[in-house]
């Protein structure tokens, strides 16, 4: 039973905007606010907005790396902290525009941040596989949290503040006692890197989203699993428990879903096409998420209110009812006047006690080991850091309202964000301007004074499921016209010229075709087509739904005969994956020379590290170089994964081989070890001009991270 119309949608695109010189690397949203965004680029510089508003109200500079991790912290997002590739932190008070520390002491890049809920303590978790807890006032690690193999992906406090858990691309969740300074246990259900954890607002609950598609829910009074999602259509990015506790939004791939745990299941699910979703948080009962692609920041809204399960209903529905097929909690009519849905969730677990940690017995709530020797502040840093404040009125607004001083009345509350209406015109022509510091507009519009990049996306037909629509590009601009048999007026082509200068601008910006498909970048349907249809794309010219789809299905049979040798050849790697001979299975891959069955196979191999030896590494290496360089996105992604084991995995066997002798007396093994090792070097050391030039752009950040292994290893 589908969701009745009520004149607008439940989820649109709010705003889109160009956030930073270079290509986003992370941002978050201020979660007590949940209007205010900041985010951290290659161009090194943290940048600070207020949500519907495209400006930057302030930027905050010194770091001399890229900022790969940022987080707001303080009673009302009044402090912000970010951690670079270099490890070192910087924290800033917002209110005062100015830098409070500079703090140094990890070994690679900082991926995760949380700021203590009480107390003056940030924790962060970096590539170096460390989770250090930092005393902001004492300047330094007061505590190195060491058990995860791999990189610490997220790290969240408890509410009570005396517990840590964080999350790593080792598939571990672990939980960390601040008083007693030691591990209380692992949670190890998960089979991927897991992105993202939380705790419950008030029960003793932890929630953990993983690359393996799913949420998993803890109970931390037994340290058992309470129960799963079921296998999600991609990975699990972002995710967060409703102020209240009652539900648990989980934000995937170009997905929201709202979820409970007692029992496991799904009450809504809603296509938002945001992407790769960074953070989500709930203001005047709507939620914001943000995402990033290249050099802009995304920013969608949902109404909660019209989210089950809080729309209003005539009954809870059962997942054993008619919606129990696909697991979801079939919406009824939001047009009752009856209460609420009643949630199920069964309350038998402990609550957080204990009053908040006070100034008088703060340092005793935190066991203290300083480790001076790889902890330390650095304040000369922090004299080249600077506060750029670019929108004084916004800033005010935002960090220095006069509502923090005393006044006879109540403070004022943002109003949320109008809206639009569920139906447009299809043609575009329609524009609507949203209150509340939001909009939305049918056309894409470009300004090179503000050099802002503002999109929006008309509805173009009516469905079920509310969703947010996307522009139409000049080649859907031409079908539609081929089937209406219709020209194109003069808006439209002036509309879609300034489209298709869009489209070759991001094209030119960008190396490689990106993964996200819900907005292809460079794709040309004229590449895809016979010149018979492309002549007939002039004005004045007309043709039929019949001849457009008889013109498309001409080359139906090639396509097809591509895909079915496809399958033909990972039949045929997978007949020769026998007693996990990965190396024979690789070979024959090779041998194929069809580089998406050795990419599919690499993709596999990168989650299992201890499939990998030498000869492996070597077969590898050959087919790094055409990976690297491929313009397809996954491709580099999966030969910069499997370069990155090499590295790290067998990099220091390799340096101690090929720089030992032949030794006294026959040695076959080590002979052939030391061969193997010479040939991975020689493909090592023909990579490395490659890496240097690739240091830019998109994907930047992954090959300045190789070029740093090497440089460490070898």
């Amino acid at each position: 039973m589908s969701m009745p119309r009520t004149g607008t949608k439940r989820a649109w695109k709010l705003q889109e905007y160009v956030a930073h010189a270079g290509n986003v690397n992370c941002l978050a949203l201020g979660h007590k606010s949940g209007r205010v965004i900041v985010s951290g680029g290659d161009d090194k510089k943290v940048n600070l907005w207020l949500v519907g508003k495209p400006t930057c109200i302030m930027s905050l500079s010194g770091h001399t790396t890229p900022v790969e991790a940022v987080r707001f912290g303080g009673t009302d997002d009044s402090m912000v902290i970010a951690g670079s590739m270099s490890g070192a932190l910087k924290i800033w008070d917002l209110e005062a525009a100015k830098i409070v520390r500079t703090l140094t002491g990890h070994k690679a890049n900082i991926r995760s941040l949380d700021f203590h809920p009480f107390g003056d303590f940030v924790a962060s978790g970096s590539l170096d596989t460390n989770v250090k807890l930092w005393d902001i006032r004492r300047k330094g690690c007061i505590f190195t949290y060491k058990g995860h193999t791999d990189s610490v992906n997220c790290l969240r406090f408890s509410p009570d503040g005396r517990w840590l858990a964080s999350a790593g691309e080792d598939s571990l969740v672990k939980l960390w006692d601040l008083t007693a300074g030691k591990l209380l246990t692992d949670f190890r259900a998960h089979t991927a890197a897991i992105n993202c954890v939380e705790f419950h607002p008030n029960e003793f609950l932890l929630a953990s989203g993983s690359a393996d598609r799913t949420v998993r829910f803890w109970d931390l009074e037994t340290f058992k699993l309470v129960s799963s999602t079921d296998s999600d259509s991609a990975p699990v990015r972002t995710i967060f428990f409703h102020q209240e506790g009652k539900c648990l939004f989980v934000g995937s791939q170009d997905l929201l879903k709202v979820h409970g745990w007692e029992p496991a299941r799904c009450y809504d699910s809603l296509a938002m096409g945001w992407g790769k979703v960074a953070d989500a948080a709930i203001a005047q009962n709507q939620l914001i998420g943000a995402s990033f692609n290249q050099t802009n920041v995304l920013v969608y809204v949902v109404d909660v209110k019209r989210c089950h399960p809080f729309a209003p209903s005539q009954a809870f529905v059962t997942p054993t009812s008619a919606a129990e097929n696909n697991n979801v909690v079939a919406p009824l009519d939001l047009n009752s006047t009856s209460k609420p849905i009643a949630i199920p969730t069964v309350h038998h677990r402990k609550s957080y006690t204990g009053r908040p940690p006070t100034q008088s017995n703060k340092d005793s709530e935190v066991k203290v080991e300083t480790d001076e020797e790889t902890s330390t502040a650095d304040d000369n840093d922090d004299t080249e850091s600077v506060a750029d404040i670019r929108d004084p009125e916004d800033y005010r607004e935002a960090f220095q309202p006069k509502n923090k001083k005393l006044s006879r009345t109540p403070p004022k509350c943002p109003q949320p964000f109008a809206a639009p209406p569920e139906d447009c015109n299809g043609d575009g022509d329609k524009r609507w301007h949203g209150g509340g510091g939001g909009g939305f507009s049918s056309d894409t519009e470009v300004s090179r004074k503000s050099n802002r990049l503002r999109t929006a996306e008309p509805s173009k037909r009516s469905t079920s499921t509310p969703r947010v629509q996307r522009p139409l590009s000049p080649e859907k601009l031409r079908k539609r016209n081929y089937s209406r048999g219709r020209h194109h007026s003069p808006d439209k082509d002036r509309k879609g010229h300034i489209t298709r200068q869009l489209s070759d601008t991001m094209l030119r910006s960008s190396d490689v075709i990106p993964t996200p498909k819900h907005k292809p970048v460079g794709l040309n349907m004229d590449d895809f087509l016979p010149k018979q249809a492309q002549m007939m794309d002039k004005p004045g010219r007309g043709i039929s739904e019949e001849e457009a789809m008889a013109t498309v299905l001409t080359e139906h049979n090639s396509m097809a005969a591509v895909l079915s040798t496809r399958h033909k050849n990972l039949q045929v790697v997978r007949t020769m994956w026998t007693n996990r001979d990965v190396r024979t299975a690789l070979d024959t891959a090779i041998t194929m020379n069809d580089l998406s069955v050795v990419v599919d196979l690499m993709s596999l191999m990168c989650r299992k590290d201890h499939w990998w030896n030498l000869d492996l590494c070597a077969l590898v290496l050959t087919q790094l170089t055409e990976l690297l360089q491929s313009k397809y996105e996954h491709y580099v992604i999966c030969g910069c994964n499997a370069f990155r084991i090499i590295l790290q995995n067998f990099g220091t066997i390799i340096k101690s081989n090929i720089s030992t002798g032949s030794g006294i007396g026959v040695d076959i093994s080590r002979e052939e070890r030391q061969n193997k090792c010479k040939i991975c070097y020689g493909h090592i050391t023909s990579i490395r001009p490659l890496l240097d030039k690739k240091r830019s752009g998109k994907l930047g950040s992954r090959f300045r991270e190789l070029v740093v292994l090497m440089d460490t290893l070898l």
